[in-house]
C-alpha cells in the first residue's frame, strides 16, 4: 500500500518518528543520570548546618482565594515557627473570596496579632501572581517566602529556607513538597509517588550536579533585591514561579533546592481537579518555554551541559503532544504498509516514551525516591501509574492546544483556576 502515498509524505512521517524517538531517548538518559546520581553520587546540602546567625527580615505571603477550609491550619503553623519574632511577619491576602476565607483569616489574626497581617483585595487583577506583585512592591524586607494556603510548614522551615541566602549569589530557594492526604484514594497515592520522584530525585540531582533546580510557587523564598532586579513578578503567565526561575538564572542568580526542607500540601482527590491542575502547569510552563528558550540557548556563563539541561527542563511539557504525533506518524506508516524501522525499535519507542514522560517524574526516579525515603512498600503502586501517564498525556496535549488556539490566537483573558480543597474547616490549634 505504500505506493499510494507520495514519497515525500513517507519521508516526513519517518522523520517525525525518528525525531521523537531520539528526543525521548535523550530525556530517558537524563532521568537515568539523575537517578544514578541520587543513588550513588555526591549529595550537596551546603546550607544544612546553619542554625545560629544574624537572620534577615522575612515576610511570608499567603495568597488566598476561597480557602476557608484550609487557611487556618497554615496560618497557625506559620505563627509557630522557630524564627526571631522581630524579623518575621506573615501577610495573608484574601483575594476577593466568596466564601468565609476573610472570617477565618480574621480569627487567626486575633490569635496571632504579633506576627500576622491581613490584607483584603477587592479590585485590581485577580490571581496569585497579581497578589504577589502588589504585596512585594510594598515590602521593605530582605526575603519574601511564598506559601499556598493549604501548605503546613514545620517549625524549622523558615530558617531552612532563609539560610542559603547568606550566599550573595542565591536568588531563590525551593523546599520539598510532601502530600499529607495520601491515604484518601488511589489518585492521592499516585500523586504522592509523582511528588517523591520529582523532588527527592529530580530536584536534588540537579542541585548535586550544579544544574538548575526549579523554584516552585510555594515553599520557596526569593531575595527581594534579586526579584526587583529582574523586573518583579509577571502577571501575564500561568507559571510565575517557572518564569522567575529562568529570569533569575539569566540574570546570574542561583536557585537552591533544600531537600530536607519539607512542607506538607493537599493534593487533588478527584480526577477533574487533577486534570485542571496539570493543564494549568503545562500551559504556564510552555508559556515560559516560548519566552525564554532563545535566551537560554545563548545564556552566558553556563556550561554546555547546564545549558542543555535548562533547555530540556523547558521542554518537559512539550513531550506529550510530540509523543502523540510520533505514535500517529508510526501508525500512519503501518497503515500505508511502509516498513518503519528495524525489528524491535518500535517496542523501544513505546518503552522509552512511557518511562520518559511518565508523570513528569520518570518511573525509575519514583522507584529510587521510594527507596531513599525508606518506603519501598509503595512500589506496589508503581505499575498503576500507567493510568496517570495516560491522563497526563491527554491533558498536557489539551493544554498545549488551548495555549495555541485560545490564549495566543483568540487572546482569551487569563484567570486563576484554583485547586479545590478537601480538608475540614477549622484551626490546627
Amino acid at each position: 500500500m505504500s505506493g499510494i502515498a507520495p514519497p515525500w509524505l513517507l519521508l516526513c512521517l519517518k522523520c517525525v518518528v525518528y525525531f521523537v524517538l531520539v528526543l525521548m531517548i535523550i530525556y530517558t538518559l537524563r532521568h537515568v543520570l539523575f537517578t544514578m546520581n541520587r543513588l550513588f553520587g555526591r549529595q550537596r546540602h551546603p546550607y544544612l548546618d546553619i542554625d545560629t546567625a544574624d537572620w534577615p527580615f522575612v515576610t511570608v505571603v499567603v495568597p488566598a482565594h476561597n480557602e476557608s477550609a484550609v487557611i487556618a491550619h497554615a496560618l497557625d503553623a506559620l505563627a509557630d515557627v522557630d524564627y526571631p519574632s522581630d524579623r518575621y511577619e506573615v501577610v495573608a491576602v484574601d483575594d476577593r473570596s466568596s466564601d468565609d476565607t476573610w472570617q477565618v483569616m480574621s480569627a487567626a489574626g486575633e490569635r496571632h496579632p504579633e506576627v500576622l497581617r491581613l490584607l483584603r483585595r477587592t479590585d485590581g487583577m485577580p490571581g496569585k501572581a497579581a497578589v504577589l506583585k502588589e504585596v512585594s512592591e510594598a515590602l521593605d524586607s530582605d526575603l519574601l517566602i511564598v506559601f499556598d494556603a493549604d501548605y503546613v510548614p514545620g517549625r524549622g522551615l523558615i530558617k531552612q529556607i532563609a539560610a542559603p541566602f547568606f550566599d550573595a549569589e542565591v536568588g531563590a530557594v525551593m523546599g520539598r513538597v510532601v502530600p499529607h492526604n495520601t491515604g484518601s484514594n488511589l489518585l492521592t497515592r499516585l500523586l504522592d509517588l509523582e511528588r517523591a520522584g520529582g523532588y527527592q530525585v529530580d530536584q536534588q540531582a540537579r542541585m548535586n550536579l550544579d544544574l538548575l533546580p526549579q523554584y516552585g510557587g510555594s515553599v520557596g523564598g526569593v531575595r527581594l533585591s534579586a526579584l526587583r532586579a529582574v523586573g518583579g513578578w509577571r502577571v501575564d503567565v500561568y507559571a510565575e514561579d517557572t518564569d522567575l526561575t529562568y529570569r533569575l538564572m539569566l540574570a546570574g542568580f542561583k536557585t537552591v533546592y533544600e531537600n530536607r526542607c519539607e512542607c506538607y500540601e493537599e493534593v487533588p482527590e478527584v480526577w477533574q481537579e487533577r486534570n485542571r491542575q496539570i493543564m494549568r502547569w503545562a500551559k504556564g510552563h510552555n508559556q515560559v518555554a516560548l519566552r525564554h528558550l532563545g535566551r537560554t540557548l545563548r545564556a552566558p556563563g553556563m556550561g554546555c551541559f547546564a545549558r542543555l539541561d535548562a533547555v530540556l527542563l523547558l521542554g518537559v511539557y512539550l513531550l506529550a503532544p510530540l509523543l502523540l504525533l510520533g505514535f500517529m506518524s508510526a501508525f500512519a506508516l503501518f497503515l500505508l504498509g511502509e516498513p518503519l524501522l528495524h525489528g524491535g525499535v518500535l517496542v523501544v519507542f513505546g518503552l522509552v516514551s512511557f518511562s520518559t514522560l511518565g508523570n513528569y517524574a520518570a518511573f525509575f526516579e519514583i522507584a529510587a525516591a521510594l527507596h531513599l525515603d525508606g518506603s519501598r512498600r509503595r512500589l506496589r503502586l508503581l505499575p498503576l501509574n500507567f493510568l496517570n501517564f495516560l491522563v497526563s498525556l491527554i491533558n498536557i496535549t489539551r493544554a498545549c492546544a488551548s495555549l495555541l488556539f485560545d490564549d495566543t490566537l483568540r487572546r482569551r483573558e487569563m484567570r486563576w483556576d484554583k485547586t479545590a480543597r478537601y480538608r475540614a474547616n477549622g484551626s490546627s490549634s
